[in-house]
């Protein structure tokens, strides 16, 4: 097991780089330059010199690969352009943000789509199966932009001094704050360093630091803010869940051990569960693994919808004044997050399945 995982830490540190060798050129190969995208009109000759040259932009592109490089080595993620600030601190205020609203879609896909696909295998061809298969392949093909937007309106404007309102935009209202842990309890915390910037992390996760800190109101306040965002995340990873369980699910039951449980007298609820839920877990399990990458990429447009200032909204906006430090320094972020997610479930296979041996 040990050899295994590191074996699979090994194997990711190329992926890593992969990453960060085809974002660093490819990201220079987008029409314009930082010094147009962020000056506009006073960008001239002179100026976009004086500022490549500060930037370290006026050397050769495999000169600048080779610096950014040894930088990231060290720990250094560089510093953006356009908020002249180091991107781990950008990193540890923002990606907090997206991984809420990520675990929270996830956790609604498959708290929805897992028992959405088992009823729809026990009852195959039924009304609830084909409504189940209609809405999968609707919530599949439903824009994310235009399903924020129409939650927005409803809940919003629709149902606007009703119980049902919901906030349609960003992640606490005026007059309730979230006040970090370290800062509830007093700790003398250096933000400039690496262990800070750690601590500022975790103290931006607004719901866990909530609670751990008994903010009651802001709590709640969060709850009410991520649930239309989370709402339209986890709309196409739910559809693609359940359809996934549904197949897996209909393979399981044909088999002979099942019908063995079922002869025995055991009760549906437990040869279901015991028996077959779990034998169909790998599958199950490996496309929710994949659908971090779809929530991911979902999560631009849903930042954007929502007004949060996540990962999301950053790199959009980086990538609109090429700021090149941010969207490198979030990208290798992300594929770090989705190598850890997927080595995980990698390892999970050994506790669904004893038979397998790393």
């Amino acid at each position: 097991m040990l050899r295994y995982t590191l074996n699979r830490i090994i194997i990711a540190i190329p992926v890593l780089f992969g990453v960060l060798t085809v974002t660093f050129f490819l990201i220079r190969l987008i029409p314009g330059d930082p010094c147009t995208a962020q000056l506009g009109e006073k960008a001239t000759e002179v100026i976009c010199a004086k500022f490549n040259a500060d930037k370290g932009l006026d050397k050769p592109i495999i000169v600048q690969f080779g610096v950014y490089l040894r930088d990231v080595f060290q720990g250094d993620l560089g510093q953006s352009i356009r908020f002249n600030r180091p991107v781990t601190q950008l990193i540890a205020e923002r990606l907090p943000t997206t991984v809420e609203l990520g675990v929270a879609a996830l956790l609604i896909a498959i708290s929805v789509g897992v028992p959405l696909g088992i009823i729809a295998a026990l009852r195959r061809n039924s009304l609830i199966d084909v409504l189940t298969m209609v809405g999968s392949n609707i919530g599949v093909s439903m824009p994310i932009f235009w399903l924020g937007l129409m939650l927005a309106y409803i809940f919003a404007l629709v149902l606007k001094d009703t119980p049902f309102q919901l906030p349609p935009s960003g992640r606490l209202p005026s007059g309730i704050s979230n006040i970090p842990f370290y800062e509830v309890w007093g700790w003398d915390v250096d933000l400039k360093t690496g262990y800070g910037q750690l601590l500022q992390f975790f103290g931006n996760l607004y719901i866990p630091n909530s609670l751990i800190t008994l903010q009651w109101p802001a709590f709640w306040a969060t709850l009410r803010h991520l649930i239309l965002p989370a709402l339209a995340l986890a709309t196409i990873p739910m559809a693609i869940i359940a359809r996934m369980t549904r197949s897996a699910m209909l393979e399981v039951l044909s088999r002979d051990y099942v019908r063995t449980a079922r002869a025995k007298g055991l009760a549906d609820l437990v040869v279901v569960l015991r028996h077959a839920f779990r034998n169909a877990l790998m599958p199950v399990v490996t496309i929710v693994g994949l659908q971090l990458g779809t929530i991911f990429g979902g999560a631009v447009l849903t930042e954007t919808i929502f007004n949060l200032a996540g990962v999301g909204r950053i790199l959009f906006d980086a990538i609109t004044t090429r700021d090149y430090p941010i969207i490198q320094g979030f990208t290798l972020a992300i594929a770090f997050g989705y190598v850890l997610v997927n080595l995980l479930v990698d390892l999970s296979y050994g506790w669904l399945d004893p038979r397998i041996r790393y």
